[in-house]
């Protein structure tokens, strides 16, 4: 019986009715996934094998909304242009991955709490970062369009793409320094170190560098990964929490992130031009050798001429697709992204589960199993 006979009598049937159905209720909920006895988080994935764990973007709506409709506010300027070129970004929706993360992490590290104010101002700081660094990644790469709209650069202009770009990453720092935490200050300064290099990197690239895996993994992580890994650790710092949860966000943020970026140079060569709005091999032709090609090399030496030229002969991106696709490079690079994606959940073992917890989980498997 879900009541002792002691207790009901001494309660209204109506009030005994409605304990029952929440224990019920409660009987029914799914389980965090517990740790298994090694202490890592009791999950296994499989490229192609979607989770059935609760969608995280769902769990978190109710938290992200408001963090999404206060960031036109804070990114309102006396000078209407760059106001106009924020809102241009913050209006349009979106899963708000990164801001997601980070208020994934806050909770999760505290047992499924709330994020705390600190935690909600980070996540929004880190939005402003990312799309300080689309704005200005449009204007290096000559992109046309954003998120199905036209870049900033084909509406306002390279220079006041540029200005708004570094207007939304000086109104970050601002925000930031109020904060009132020197070790976050720290972390996410080195986020715009580390991704500024990674810029740096990808276009100083020489032809020894693009055959060198170790570079390509290095850029990834400073063009890509930083920016989870350090702000995941901030929500960390910010939370109280100890070196031991800290370090482990960190680990998450970074292997996540490399899984997320290595699946893009994956879809590069998969997915359709449709999906993804630019022809197949669109990092070949602009001269970047990733996971799949470098892959490639290793079954195929002729490979390595088109390498150092950048794919910039006649036929040359033809010629890599076919020798690409016709090897087990794409097969090791869905298993490059699938073992940094176990190894993002790994590393939050020494997280207490809950539907938090599940929220990181669940994005594990989601990076790797996205098709756009």
């Amino acid at each position: 019986m879900l009541l002792s006979r002691r207790v009901a009598a001494t309660l209204k049937p109506s009030l005994i009715a409605g304990l029952r159905r929440r224990v019920e209720l409660l009987s029914t909920q799914p389980q965090p996934v517990p740790n298994d006895e090694f202490g890592y988080p009791a999950i296994r994935f499989e490229f192609g094998k979607p989770s059935a764990l609760p969608d995280a973007f769902a769990l978190m709506a109710p938290i992200m909304q408001p963090i999404r409709d206060e960031l036109p506010a804070l990114v309102t300027s006396e000078h209407k242009v760059l106001t106009d070129v924020a809102e241009h970004f913050f209006k349009k929706t979106g899963k708000s991955f990164r801001p997601t993360i980070v208020m994934l992490a806050a909770a999760a590290a505290n047992g499924g709490a709330k994020a705390n104010a600190s935690q909600q101002r980070l996540a929004q700081i880190v939005e402003m970062i990312h799309v300080s660094s689309l704005m200005h990644d449009d204007v290096i790469d000559r992109s046309d369009t954003r998120r199905g709209a036209p870049a900033v650069h084909k509406v306002w202009g390279v220079k006041t793409a540029v200005m708004g770009g570094d207007f939304l990453l000086a109104r970050a720092t601002v925000l930031l320094a109020r904060l009132g935490n020197n070790e976050v200050v720290k972390l996410m300064a080195q986020t715009i170190d580390e991704m500024v290099a990674g810029e740096l990197m990808q276009a100083t690239e020489t032809s020894d560098s693009l055959l060198d895996f170790d570079h390509y993994l290095h850029k990834t992580y400073r063009k890509t990964a930083a920016l989870i890994c350090l702000s995941c650790e901030s929500a960390a710092v910010l939370g109280g929490h100890t070196a031991e949860v800290q370090q482990a966000l960190h680990a998450y943020g970074r292997h996540l992130g490399l899984a997320f970026q290595v699946v893009d140079d994956l879809l590069d060569l998969t997915a359709s031009s449709d999906v993804l709005g630019k022809p197949a091999g669109a990092d070949m032709a602009a001269g970047h050798a990733t996971a799949p090609a470098l892959y490639a090399l290793e079954e195929h030496p002729e490979m390595e001429e088109l390498i150092r030229r950048k794919f910039k002969g006649e036929g040359d991106v033809a010629k890599a697709l076919q020798l690409t696709t016709g090897s087990a490079a794409l097969r090791r690079t869905a298993d490059l992204a699938t073992s940094h994606a176990q190894k993002a959940a790994d590393a939050i073992g020494v997280l207490p589960p809950s539907a938090a917890r599940d929220g990181l989980l669940r994005l594990c498997a989601d990076v790797i199993n996205r098709n756009e």
